[in-house]
């Protein structure tokens, strides 16, 4: 079960927008202002990971299964409910899809939900703990695009960070890609994203990441306050 207070949205009452934020100085500053809470944030997320049972590790798959055009409040929302009713261990589609209020395409997450629920616990035990046995967080994110429908490397990478084990993979979302526009890390949004281009962008921000001194988790979260004002999931 999802526990009182956890994935409570963290922000800086003072924080106002910068006229230097443009700048990599101003984003390394930014970096020292947040750094408190996104190192408190990424703590909970790797006591999730530690410690968590299989249905706790689900509720994080299941959210990002439902974040793709959907705001990640929502998304989270739309989970706690599921969870609270007892439909993420047993609901159907036909069940679940009411209550995914504001989240796009919830027909098809809906079902999305149950195949991995499916998938994840077969008979012979917990296909996600044994995709997480895998040790290497590249190999368990290729495993999970590989075998979860409607997982892409965005959604697993998301998953994996959200449990601790992301911390150098990126969660190439539309706030990262504007803001590494921004920055010259690439010179525009890409229109889609295959799995080639996709890594490459992943290196480039790492690249990025390491001449500004930032750790890649870190970045992934001050680059996403820019949009949303807070460090959430």
């Amino acid at each position: 079960m999802i526990r009182q207070g956890e994935c409570i949205g963290l922000s800086l009452e003072d924080e106002q927008p910068r006229d230097d934020e443009a700048s990599l100085e101003g984003l390394v500053s930014q970096h020292e202002r947040l750094q408190r809470l996104i190192e408190q944030r990424l703590s909970e997320f790797s006591k999730i990971g530690r410690a968590a049972d299989d249905q706790r590790l689900f509720e994080e798959l299941a959210f990002c299964l439902l974040t793709p055009q959907s705001r990640a409040r929502r998304c989270w929302a739309a989970v706690e409910l599921l969870s609270e009713k007892g439909l993420l261990p047993s609901g159907h589609p036909e069940d679940i899809h009411p209550l995914l209020v504001g989240v796009r395409f919830k027909y098809t997450k809906a079902r999305r939900i149950c195949q991995a629920r499916t998938l994840f616990h077969r008979e012979e035990g917990s296909a996600l703990r044994k995709a997480l046995d895998l040790g290497d967080p590249r190999e368990i994110r290729e495993w999970l695009v590989e075998n979860v429908n409607g997982m892409g490397y965005k959604e697993a990478s998301h998953f994996l960070r959200n449990i601790g084990r992301g911390g150098d993979l990126a969660i190439l979302d539309r706030h990262i890609l504007k803001n590494l526009v921004r920055y010259g890390v690439i010179p525009e949004v890409p229109r889609t994203l295959n799995r080639k281009r996709y890594l490459e962008i992943e290196e480039q921000m790492r690249s990025f990441a390491a001449k500004l001194g930032i750790p890649m988790d870190h970045l992934d979260f001050v680059l996403w306050y820019r949009e949303a004002g807070e460090i959430f999931k």
